[in-house]
C-alpha cells in the first residue's frame, strides 16, 4: 500500500491510500465509517484483486492525516474526491461506503455522476428530514426520512450521539468529551468483529487517537442538509443492510433504495451493522463482485 498527501485547492491536506497503484485494475474509492481512518478495507483486499479492482481511499477531513474542514457537509466531500481523482489520474472509478461512509459515497455518485461507474453502500444513513412535509422546499427542508422514522429502531447509544449533534457543535462535542461507553452491536456483530472484520477495531482506534473533531464533524453533517440531490445518481447503485441493524436502522436503506434511481436493495435477514459486512452470500465481498459485474470487468 502506498500513502501520500494531496494538497487541495483551499490549502488543506488530504491523506490518501492506494493499493495496486501500478496495476491496471479499475479503481474503487473506499469511504470509511465513523469514527475510522481511511485505510482501505483489509477484509476485502483479496475479493477486490480477484474482481479486477484496486482500492483508493482517504482520511476524511479531521481524521488522522487530513486537515479539518470545519462546517463541512456530506456533499462537500465530493469536491475533495474530485481533486483526489485528478491528482491520481483517475478518469472513472467506483465508490463504496460503509456506515457513515455511505452518505459520502452517495454524494460522490450524485455530484460526480460523469466519473462514478458504480456505487455500493452498506449500513448507510439516509438524509434526516427535520421539517414537516407540508413546509415549502425553500424553507430549507431536504428529502429524507422524517425525524421519527430516522431514529425508530436505533439503539440508545447511537441515538444519543446523533441527537446531541442536532443540538449543535458545542453539545455534540460535550457529548463526545463525556466519554460515553458502549455501542449498539448485537451478538452477530460481535462475532463478525472477532473474525475477519476485527480490522475495524484497528481503524477505529486510530481515528479516536487523533482527537474527536472527525466524529463531531461527521455527525453534524449527517443531521444537517446533505447538499446533494440523490436523483442525480446515474451509476448502478447497490444498498446492503442488515435487518437487525441497531446502529443504523434498516428503514434508512429502504428509503435510499427508493430515492436513488434504479437502486438495488439487499436486505440481509437477521444481520446487524457489522455482521452484514461479513455475510457469506450478500455481504461486502459479494458487493465487490457486483461492482465488477456492473462495470463489465
Amino acid at each position: 500500500m502506498r500513502e501520500r498527501d494531496i494538497e487541495l485547492a483551499d490549502g488543506r491536506t488530504l491523506h490518501v491510500y492506494e493499493t495496486g497503484w501500478r496495476s491496471s485494475r479499475f479503481p474503487i474509492i473506499w469511504h470509511h465509517g465513523t469514527p475510522n481512518v481511511g485505510s482501505p478495507p483489509e477484509p476485502l483486499m483479496r475479493a477486490a484483486k480477484k474482481a479486477g479492482l484496486r482500492w483508493v481511499s482517504f482520511d476524511r477531513p479531521a481524521y488522522a492525516g487530513s486537515t479539518r474542514n470545519r462546517g463541512r457537509s456530506v456533499g462537500s466531500v465530493a469536491a475533495d474526491v474530485e481533486q483526489l481523482a485528478d491528482a491520481l489520474g483517475l478518469e472513472r472509478f467506483a465508490v463504496f461506503g460503509h456506515s457513515g461512509g455511505g452518505p459520502h459515497a452517495l454524494a460522490c455518485a450524485a455530484e460526480l455522476s460523469d466519473r462514478v461507474s458504480a456505487v455500493a453502500v452498506s449500513g448507510s444513513l439516509a438524509p434526516y428530514r427535520s421539517q414537516s412535509s407540508d413546509e415549502p422546499d425553500d424553507a430549507g427542508a431536504q428529502a429524507g426520512l422524517d425525524a421519527e422514522a430516522w431514529f425508530d429502531g436505533m439503539g440508545p447509544i447511537s441515538s444519543a450521539s446523533l441527537r446531541a449533534a442536532l443540538e449543535g457543535e458545542d453539545r455534540k462535542r460535550a457529548h463526545e468529551e463525556s466519554g460515553g461507553e458502549g455501542i449498539d452491536f448485537g451478538l452477530r456483530d460481535w462475532a463478525a468483529l472477532a473474525g475477519s472484520w476485527a480490522w475495524l477495531a484497528t481503524v477505529a482506534a486510530a481515528a479516536v487517537a487523533t482527537g474527536i473533531d472527525g466524529i463531531v464533524d461527521d455527525d453534524l453533517a449527517y443531521v444537517a442538509p446533505w447538499g446533494v440531490d440523490l436523483q442525480r445518481v446515474t451509476a448502478p447503485t447497490l444498498v446492503v443492510h442488515g435487518s437487525d441493524d441497531r446502529v443504523v436502522p434498516v428503514a434508512h436503506a429502504r428509503w435510499l433504495a427508493d430515492a436513488v434511481p434504479g437502486a438495488t436493495l439487499w436486505e440481509l435477514d437477521g444481520e446487524g451493522h457489522i455482521s452484514a459486512l461479513a455475510d457469506d452470500e450478500r455481504g461486502t465481498e459479494a458487493a465487490v463482485r457486483w461492482i465488477a459485474d456492473v462495470i463489465g470487468l
